[in-house]
């Protein structure tokens, strides 16, 4: 199975947010998932996302990226979600100093099709949600709290 490119994810969003209001209900999740052979219960998928029972369109795509593309062409292992959360960082990380920085995060948005500096978007005010040591960057552990946090 080959990766979806931005534009795919798009177009699925956008297919399965029937109603228009921008967000997709984790049942919606599970049932995308069941068609693309990745077959996981509901209290399973509320571990990956956390307490929400919706993921807007940034949120299911690094959920995308993070979980679906992660599992691609493996067995019914069990992975850690510490471990998945993990290798994404890695991907936010682009220069390996351990912490994502603005300018990482724009970059890995934009690379993603995430990121339109039109729409006024800040990331340092990102950033600053889950920055608890005012650093101006995330490190792993405010990184997974950003991740397991609902919107």
């Amino acid at each position: 199975m080959s990766s979806l490119s931005a534009n795919d994810l798009h177009k699925i969003f956008t297919k399965l947010d029937k109603n228009g209001d921008g967000l997709i209900s984790i049942d919606q999740v599970k049932w995308l998932l069941e068609r693309i052979g990745f077959h996981t219960t509901l209290e399973e998928l509320q571990r990956l996302v956390g307490p929400t029972t919706s993921l807007d369109s940034i949120e299911f795509f690094i959920f995308y990226d993070i979980v679906v593309k992660s599992n691609i062409g493996r067995s019914n292992q069990t992975n850690s979600f510490d471990g998945d959360l993990a290798e994404a960082f890695k991907v936010f990380d682009l220069n390996g100093d351990g912490f994502i920085s603005c300018e990482e995060l724009q970059k890995v948005l934009s690379r993603f099709g995430l990121w339109d500096e039109r729409e006024g978007r800040d990331c340092k005010s990102m950033i600053n949600i889950f920055d608890t040591n005012s650093d101006g960057l995330l490190d792993f552990e405010e990184f997974r709290t950003m991740m397991v946090s609902s919107s």
